[in-house]
């Protein structure tokens, strides 16, 4: 871990900016020459890069925070295939030298450019990488920060990567607040997708890091801080007790929180960000039955919203529209509530665009717009029945992979799942649709 701003990819951060210079190089010295300097794997590395999809032949690459480069390296070796250009971020002279030796050990020299710069204020010409990647560093300038200023670095069709700390219980500790609080704010992953929804970006994948993740980290640290030799000084003394510190609180409260990675794409016009979304108000029934009723070749799923605003399935504030250009209602989205063998969840029907207006980003937007809705207000799961390439785009994933099955016959890659919140356990067993469905 490293201060606000060393952009050296680690675990969290302390109150740098009220230490000293002498307890700030005591506490680095303890980290120098480390493999990592936050949580992680090349198997998470290489898991990252398969869901980012397929990128350009020899992509361009920018490695936030790369701290002595294990993301750097592996990503120069194999992104796009044949390898990438990484140029590769931090303000700590040493890591950036450990990262050097360490790509012409490996004979990436031409691969791998070390950049002193600070990853807040980057003067990198809009459009330059077709791959932005943050391990462990959004935290320095925080994460909406991070989903904000870094977008525009990226090519069209880029990829952002970054990885977030969160909270993984509803209702953490006394024990773990005093230490996490004054530090940095830990939010759920569910505020968290909220925040990548609002900031215009499409989820492409999100993903849990395991606990082997930490070990890699915090197993030659801790090694390291056990066997320092007695500190020099007050400030060296301080650095080692708050290593130590941090260290324990892990063993103790690990369970209540983690890192999750977010694989991100920023929504286009055409996967609806020109379009203006919000709730349904009060006198658009009627505008959105009529869109229901052309957008099927029956009546019956804008019979169904009717049908479901007088069940007990409603859910004020999760009916959405988007206007069309006259600020007529163009695309429609439902979330009603659906258990799983008895635990709550979210049904996602229905999704429908004016005939004139299918394809234009009108229904991506109002979907999107839904599930940050959803998302914010604490739901924790979601499942919809539809076509998959249309809506693994927002992040689901067939709902067999979580032991989740429909009431019915059905393709298992058509039944699919979207978790808003992963401190909230998954449940398994049979959807349970509200009546007006029928089923």
């Amino acid at each position: 871990m490293t201060d606000h701003t060393g952009n050296t990819n680690n675990s969290h951060t302390t109150d740098f900016d009220t230490q000293s210079d002498l307890f700030f190089e005591a506490f680095l010295e303890l980290h120098r020459g480390l493999p990592r300097q936050s949580p992680g794997s090349e198997a998470t590395t290489r898991h990252l890069l398969s869901l980012c999809g397929p990128l350009p032949e020899r992509p361009r690459v920018l490695d936030l925070g790369c701290g002595p480069g294990p993301s750097a390296l592996l990503l120069a070796a194999e992104a796009g295939g044949g390898g990438a250009d990484v140029t590769a971020v931090d303000l700590q002279d040493g890591f950036l030298e450990e990262l050097r030796a360490a790509a012409a050990a490996r004979g990436l020299t031409g691969r791998v450019r070390a950049v002193k710069a600070d990853m807040g204020d980057l003067t990198c010409p809009d459009g330059s990488f077709d791959l932005v990647w943050a391990e462990g560093s959004a935290y320095n300038i925080g994460f909406a920060t991070a989903l904000a200023r870094w977008k525009r670095l990226l090519a069209p069709g880029g990829t952002l990567v970054l990885s977030e700390c969160e909270w993984t219980v509803e209702e953490p500790s006394a024990g773990v607040r005093a230490f996490w609080d004054p530090h940095y704010a830990l939010r759920s992953t569910a505020r968290n997708l909220a925040a990548v929804q609002a900031a215009g970006y499409q989820v492409l994948g999100v993903h849990r890091q395991p606990e082997s993740d930490w070990a890699a980290y915090y197993g030659p640290l801790g090694e390291r801080a056990a066997g320092a030799p007695e500190p020099a000084g007050p400030e060296a003394a301080a650095a080692l007790g708050f290593v130590r510190e941090e260290i324990d609180v892990r063993e103790r409260y690990g369970h209540e929180y983690g890192y999750t990675a977010y694989v991100l794409r920023p929504v286009t016009a055409g996967d609806g960000g020109a379009w203006h979304v919000r709730p349904e108000a009060a006198g658009d029934a009627a505008a959105v039955h009529a869109v229901n009723s052309a957008a099927f070749e029956t009546p019956a799923e804008a019979d169904l919203v009717d049908a479901l605003r007088g069940d007990g399935s409603w859910l004020p504030g999760l009916s959405y529209v988007a206007e069309g250009p006259d600020g007529s209602v163009a695309a429609y989205a439902l979330l009603t509530r659906c258990e799983v063998d008895g635990v709550a969840a979210l049904a996602l029907a229905p999704v429908a665009t004016t005939p004139a207006l299918q394809r234009s980003g009108a229904g991506s937007a109002v979907v999107r717009a839904l599930l940050a809705a959803a998302a914010a207000r604490g739901e924790g799961l979601v499942l919809v029945l539809g076509h998959p390439a249309y809506y693994r785009r927002f992040g689901f994933a067939p709902a067999s992979r979580f032991g989740i099955r429909a009431p019915f016959e059905v393709p298992d890659e058509a039944m699919m799942a979207l978790v808003l919140d992963d401190a909230v356990p998954v449940p398994t067993g049979t959807i349970k649709y509200p009546a007006p469905f029928g089923i």
